[in-house]
């Protein structure tokens, strides 16, 4: 439990609590260490410390056993043993204010976002493009901004490629950089991004970050889960991609707090290597400075990983707390490394670092907390503190009534489809083919039939059979004033105006 302004992650070899001040807690952090050494009750028990002190949660829940967090625990065995030894523990099994979500909407509320939020650098990383790729993307969101052209699903993107290979001069200045062959580059990598399923984390209703931050009724932060079990393994860029997403989405839309005395939220992402695997260098920089400063915006971002040397140097060096889990050194490399995270603790003369660390057992992590000035305080080894909820999933019928009980429930759980791009452009060329029937009326003196479906024609190859709706007048003036509204921040996600 959080007690006095603090956050306890286990007992130290004194048997004495071992944590740090919450007001440190957007110092972010990172938990470490070899498969099976225990990072997912560490996560647990740092999720629910954080939920006792009415700091919303959001956490990647990659193995599905998470949610266990939202069923009081039953202890028992060894993890009844780590209690009792820790008579100040004040232990009470407990459930979790947990709402649960997932991309595909089955096993959770459907998570969405747009394609005009997450931008085109983003986009980018995802589709994995070249420069040149890159540069027509870039000039093609500029065309979308500009004119009010709402991105908000695969569609209205796919419609507005089609519109600029055919109207180039749409482009201005930028013409040069959208090719025909980048435009089919372009088409060809969406339709792999189809193939992965991940069409159904773009559209509306997107989420929106009040939902997250939310408290629960009994003053608990509330916990939001993403299941990641299936999206990490089958689409492991779209996982990465929606998490830095909602980083951005955090640093631009959230204020300056200063200091506090707690954080506003906090962010757990797992299988933290691939948040920077692959990820282009301009990316890379932009990132390294979103975690730099998002700390002033009242969020601690706490990376999950198997080893430090997972995350790039500059991520490292702005951790506050680090939990290493034991760690296997058989090869060369791998030794090389152990050394590295030793050489990453401040040293203590009770402990020598490098030999625990292969000696840890499960359960047992070094841990390098802040002391109340701000500095590194000497490592530690510690026993961690059992979490008061299940240890391990929930099963199909409470995750279910979980998301029947939601204070969510309805708000995402129907998709909705609404005037965008993809319309506006059809609205557009249903209208030029009428206008282009027109004048060949007048010049030819009839030929009503021949020259409709002509134009018809043209108009179904251009946009490859997308459904034709006539825009309102009153929706497409809305549509430019957003358009004239549009701002992009630090990682191209889009800024203040862009709010529905």
């Amino acid at each position: 439990m959080a007690e006095s302004g603090q956050f306890v992650v286990g007992a130290g070899l004194d048997g004495q609590p071992v944590g740090q001040a919450l007001r440190l807690a957007n110092r972010h952090g990172l938990i470490a260490g070899a498969t099976g050494t225990g990072k997912t009750v560490t996560l647990q028990r740092l999720i629910e410390t954080f939920s006792d002190a009415g700091i919303a949660v959001f956490a990647a829940d990659v193995k599905g056993d998470l949610c266990g967090l939202g069923a009081a625990g039953a202890p028992q065995g060894k993890v009844a043993e780590r209690i009792a030894s820790m008579p100040w523990l004040n232990h009470q099994p407990m459930a979790y204010p947990v709402t649960l979500w997932d991309v595909h909407g089955q096993s959770g509320h459907p998570l969405r976002t747009t394609l005009s939020e997450m931008g085109p650098l983003l986009l980018g990383a995802l589709l994995e493009l070249t420069a040149s790729q890159q540069a027509a993307l870039y000039a093609a969101f500029k065309v979308a901004d500009r004119e009010g052209l709402l991105l908000l699903d695969l569609k209205d993107l796919k419609a507005l490629l089609a519109h600029l290979k055919s109207h180039p001069e749409v482009l201005g200045d930028d013409s040069a950089l959208f090719t025909s062959a980048s435009s089919q580059a372009l088409l060809r990598k969406l339709a792999g991004l189809e193939q992965q399923g991940a069409e159904a984390l773009f559209g509306e209703p997107a989420l929106q970050l009040e939902d997250i931050l939310q408290p629960d009724g009994d003053g608990r932060g509330r916990i939001h889960l993403l299941d990641a079990s299936r999206l990490v393994h089958e689409a492991p860029k779209v996982y990465a991609t929606f998490l830095l997403w909602l980083l951005a989405e955090l640093f631009e839309q959230l204020p300056e707090r200063g200091d506090a005395d707690k954080p506003l939220l906090a962010l757990f992402f797992d299988e933290a290597h691939l948040l920077f695997a692959d990820t282009p260098k301009a990316l890379q920089e932009r990132l390294e400075q979103v975690v730099r400063l998002i700390r002033s915006k009242g969020v601690g971002v706490y990376f999950v990983t198997q080893s430090p040397g997972d995350l790039p140097d500059d991520v490292l060096a702005q951790l506050g707390l680090r939990i290493q889990h034991g760690l296997r050194a058989f090869t060369t490399k791998e030794q090389k490394s152990l050394r590295a995270v030793a050489d990453g603790f401040r040293p203590n003369p009770a402990i020598d670092t490098l030999a625990v660390l292969t000696e840890l057992g499960i359960g047992e992590a070094l841990v390098g907390t802040m002391e109340a000035k701000g500095t590194p305080a000497m490592v530690q080894r510690v026993a961690v503190a059992p979490p008061q909820s299940r240890i391990g999933p929930l099963s199909e019928a409470e995750r279910a009534a979980l998301i029947a009980q939601s204070p969510l429930r309805g708000r995402y759980d129907k998709p909705i489809d609404r005037e965008s791009a993809y319309e506006l452009l059809s609205a557009r060329a249903e209208q030029a083919a009428a206008q282009q029937v027109e004048q060949s009326k007048a010049a030819s003196g009839g030929k009503k039939a021949e020259a409709e479906g002509g134009i018809a024609g043209a108009a179904g190859e251009l946009f490859g059979g997308l459904a034709s709706q006539v825009m309102k007048a009153t929706l497409r003036q809305a549509a430019n004033q957003i358009g004239r509204q549009l701002v992009r921040g630090l990682l191209g996600s889009l800024m203040g105006g862009k709010r529905r």
